[in-house]
């Protein structure tokens, strides 16, 4: 877990015997991978990586509370900077596992949803480090076809707005991600596809979450920072951590003002 970092492994325990500000709301039988220990927000933001929950938590939340480490899925809830509830649950890698705790999370009652986490870049110009709103999603995997998905699945129009007022002075880029199965794709004409597609970034669990959105009748949606250059033609990169954790704030923190 690459975004724990030394500071964050320095401050694990004292995050996770913190007092729980809220009580639990698990139902027996209602879940099964999310476990809780503490309350869960209606409002929820969604990193894929167990560490980033943990340090987007200690950035972001007031007094983080463990609210689930079943599973090595990593969850808090706190007080975000306006004073209400806020959780972070990490989703894991791909849509299989998004789709499992997205659901959960759903039946234990998250009702605003918004995935953190990190995207290629495919359209030229994007940096390493930026942020992009996803307004829709190329349904490329299989987990949101499984749903029902068609080509493509769109976010939470008033959500995605509301993530690009929030950028403040600071600017992210709106436009259609891939979401694919394959971190390592062996075909290495699959960027062009994606951009031909009309996609600017490729992750791997926002077509899901776009899906379950619309299927349970909650807000969703999606902000990524560019970790990697995958543009056909450009020279491949890859973000250093310490740019990483820096975006990792800089987008939780915008998503926490989307959701005020």
């Amino acid at each position: 877990m690459g975004t724990l970092g030394l500071r964050g492994r320095a401050r694990m325990r004292e995050t996770h015997r913190a007092a729980a500000p809220y009580p639990r709301r698990r139902v027996a039988g209602q879940t099964v991978h999310i476990r809780p220990t503490a309350g869960l927000a209606e409002r929820v933001l969604l990193p894929g990586d167990p560490g980033r929950a943990l340090f987007i938590a200690q950035r972001v939340l007031d007094a983080p509370r463990m609210f689930n480490h079943h599973r090595g899925l990593w969850g808090y809830t706190g007080a975000a900077p306006d004073g209400l509830p806020l959780s972070v649950q990490s989703t894991g890698m791909g849509g299989p596992s998004a789709a499992i705790v997205v659901e959960e999370l759903i039946r234990l009652g998250a009702r605003r949803l918004v995935r953190v986490g990190t995207a290629g870049a495919l359209a030229h110009g994007l940096e390493l480090g930026e942020l992009v709103v996803a307004r829709e999603a190329l349904a490329l995997d299989g987990a949101s076809r499984a749903l029902g998905a068609g080509g493509r699945v769109a976010a939470d129009t008033a959500l995605s707005d509301a993530l690009l007022d929030a950028t403040g002075p600071a600017t992210a880029r709106a436009g259609a991600v891939a979401s694919v199965d394959l971190f390592y794709d062996p075909d290495p004409q699959a960027g062009q596809r994606w951009r031909d597609g009309g996609a600017i970034a490729v992750e791997m669990e926002s077509a899901v979450l776009f899906r379950l959105g619309a299927l349970r009748g909650v807000q969703t949606a999606s902000v990524l920072a560019v970790s990697n250059v995958v543009a056909p033609g450009a020279a491949p990169q890859r973000i250093a951590e310490e740019d990483l954790e820096s975006a990792a704030e800089r987008m939780s923190s915008l998503a926490a003002r989307a959701l005020s």
